[in-house]
């Protein structure tokens, strides 16, 4: 395991090495937009994130809609298995009482 990680350390000297010399630097060129075009491009990119910001707060409004729904679901379903519990429980008394048997 040591001898990888020597060997992984030796590698990346050898690539990372060499330091950027001031001639490296001066001859580094860098194309900047006009104005005019930034200002574009900024436009642009701030509708876009008011586009997404908009999706996202559609999305989670639909989010929180579904989510009340389901718990509204859950509720009756509770309620409507009581409601059965109770009944079949009855039925069973009124069985007892005529002294049929139920049978599953």
């Amino acid at each position: 395991m040591d001898e990888d990680y020597k060997e992984l350390v030796g590698y990346l000297d050898e690539k990372f090495q060499k330091v950027a010399t001031k001639d490296d630097l001066n001859n580094l060129s860098v194309k900047l937009l006009p104005r005019e075009e930034f200002e574009k491009f900024e436009k642009e990119i701030s509708r876009e994130l008011f586009d997404i910001k908009e999706s996202i707060n559609t999305l989670t409004n639909s989010i929180d809609k579904l989510v009340g729904s389901v718990n509204s679901l859950t509720q009756e379903y509770t309620m409507v298995a009581n409601k059965i519990d109770r009944h079949e429980k009855w039925l069973h008394q009124v069985a007892e009482k005529l002294g049929i048997k139920l049978e599953y």
